[in-house]
């Protein structure tokens, strides 16, 4: 059994104590709120603003209030236009989109397709997916005002679902002048076309941040539906309040001091449950898979016997079972691609779902060379759904033969840190643990930590294994879908093989908001703050 330790009564006070003087500045906007406020807690502080630099979901949320889209699924998986509509040749090699009429930027600016190719350009460079369609694309240009031309070098069929994928990294538009920013730099300043402006000398980091309608926006005449449709804000503000103590949060919502969190603690769902005031729902009903991603470029785990070893160390009850605790909400799924997809297989995860790797591990490191090298982990302590993954994955290692260097820190920190190359000693790291929603990591290309591209242009960790990089390749050419099974099979068992990460198995997860807010969307890639309303 796995043991936390307890904080103490008076910790326990004071830490109430801070969160509650946190919440009283937070709502006291040095700007008049007029109209409607929405007040929410978000799953984690936000810092980084710029939604392609980082693929932190509380960076992708802020990116929905701010940006738009070129295209964007609708609850049917169906693609459907969103600022523009498409045309595509009849030899399937030519895409031609339109910009809609009466697309303005924040700043009054008109948008343009050249401001639209440079953003798409942007995004693609750090995108799994977008990197892959680049692979594909011969050119991409504005060939007037309102057009965009992009052309292929061979017929490629994930073209829209690409351009209009969900989550992160969302091939959001933005003027060209900071769309022409360097994609591992941060945009200076946040101007978008979407529902809500984003109210800079309002924005405290570790207190909150705030978005006011844009009266500008013009929505699309069709009903919202998951990120397409009429994107209608029908607050005039909302504000993000950051409150890391979940109790608080709670205490908060059910007093109505705020209307909205994100994510409730599963051991308060029955007494939430319980207030009639309040509305319990699991907005993303796709879940989320958790992981756990080692850093390729230093050692312990450059080595490929030790990442075997840690894997064979892990299993993914004992990960969840801290993390959720609930069987209603966790499911057991060594599946890369996620249980219950076309593309879900056990393949590779043996003793990761059963439990039983231990004894295999201990042998596997002692035969290894491991040499004693501490293994620094980053553990946020300031995110409900990420504290759990980091400690029970350092006993475990530890129980394995690891010297275990567990590092306290905040989930920003750590969204900061993971993108350093530089060695442990010198503030690196060697393994952090995320969520990917189902969306991001349902297929071979949508999932952006199956890459094998290292350190040129891979995510954080930068694994380099051209296999997988080839196997990726010959799924989008695959003529059949029983094909590209087989193929996603070959690449799960290359990525266990080669330990590209772990993963510990999935979850859903429950919100909560008061019964004042109407018209909350489900869809993959939530918290949206369009098309709610709120009665006073």
């Amino acid at each position: 059994m796995l043991h936390f330790m307890r904080r103490g009564p008076r910790a326990f006070a004071s830490k109430l104590a801070l969160s509650v003087v946190a919440l009283s500045t937070a709502l006291a906007s040095p700007v008049l709120a007029a109209g409607k406020t929405i007040t929410a807690v978000m799953h984690s502080d936000l810092r980084i603003i710029d939604p392609i630099f980082t693929t932190a979901y509380i960076t992708r949320d802020h990116g929905y209030m701010v940006y738009d889209t070129l295209v964007a699924p609708d609850s049917s998986f169906k693609i459907q236009p969103q600022m523009a509509d498409w045309k595509i040749s009849d030899d399937k090699l030519t895409y031609t989109f339109t910009l809609r009429d009466g697309l303005k930027w924040h700043d009054g600016a008109p948008v343009t397709a050249e401001d639209c190719v440079a953003s798409l350009k942007r995004w693609a460079a750090v995108d799994g997916m977008g990197q892959k369609l680049m692979d594909f694309t011969a050119s991409i240009e504005a060939t007037d005002a309102k057009t965009i031309t992009l052309k292929l070098k061979e017929p490629y069929g994930l073209v829209l679902d690409s351009i209009g994928k969900p989550s992160s990294r969302v091939a959001f538009m933005m003027p060209k002048r900071l769309a022409e920013t360097p994609a591992d730099k941060q945009i200076p300043e946040q101007i978008g076309s979407g529902p809500f402006k984003f109210v800079a000398s309002e924005f405290q980091p570790g207190v909150k941040a705030v978005y006011v309608k844009n009266t500008d926006y013009v929505p699309r005449k069709e009903p919202a539906s998951w990120t397409s449709g009429g994107k209608v804000a029908k607050v005039d503000r909302v504000e993000w309040i950051t409150m890391p103590d979940s109790q608080t949060a709670v205490n908060a919502l059910q007093s109505g001091d705020i209307d909205f969190m994100e994510n409730l603690p599963y051991d308060m769902l029955p007494v939430l449950e319980a207030n009639k005031e309040l509305t319990i729902e699991v907005s993303n009903k796709f879940g989320f898979q958790t992981l756990g991603r080692m850093n390729f470029l230093y050692p312990p785990f450059d080595n490929v016997k030790v990442r075997r070893a840690a894997l064979l160390a892990m299993n993914q009850k004992d990960v969840l079972d801290a993390l959720v605790g609930n069987a209603k909400y966790q499911k057991i799924c060594g599946a890369f691609f996620v249980c219950d997809t076309p593309f879900a297989t056990d393949v590779g995860a043996e003793t990761l779902i059963k439990g039983n790797g231990m004894a295999e591990a201990k042998k596997a490191l002692a035969e290894s060379g491991y040499d004693g090298t501490p293994v620094v982990i980053m553990a946020p302590g300031d995110v409900t759904t990420l504290k759990a993954q980091p400690i029970v994955a350092a006993q475990l290692l530890r129980e394995a033969g690891f010297k275990v260097d567990l590092q306290a820190t905040d989930w920003q920190t750590v969204v900061s840190r993971r993108a350093s190359q530089k060695p442990p000693k010198e503030g690196g790291w060697n393994m952090f643990f995320t969520n990917w929603v189902a969306a991001d990591v349902s297929n071979p290309i949508a999932n952006l930590s199956i890459g094998g591209q290292g350190k040129k242009g891979g995510w954080f960790g930068w694994a380099e294994d051209p296999k997988i990089e080839q196997l990726k390749d010959a799924f989008v050419r695959a003529p059949s879908v029983d094909e590209q099974k087989k193929i996603a099979a070959d690449i799960q068992k290359e990525a266990y093989e080669q330990v590209i990460y772990i993963p510990l198995g999935q979850y859903l997860l429950p919100s909560g908001w008061r019964k004042s807010l109407t018209g909350v969307l489900d869809g993959p890639a939530t918290p949206l703050f369009w098309n709610i309303d709120k009665s006073e």
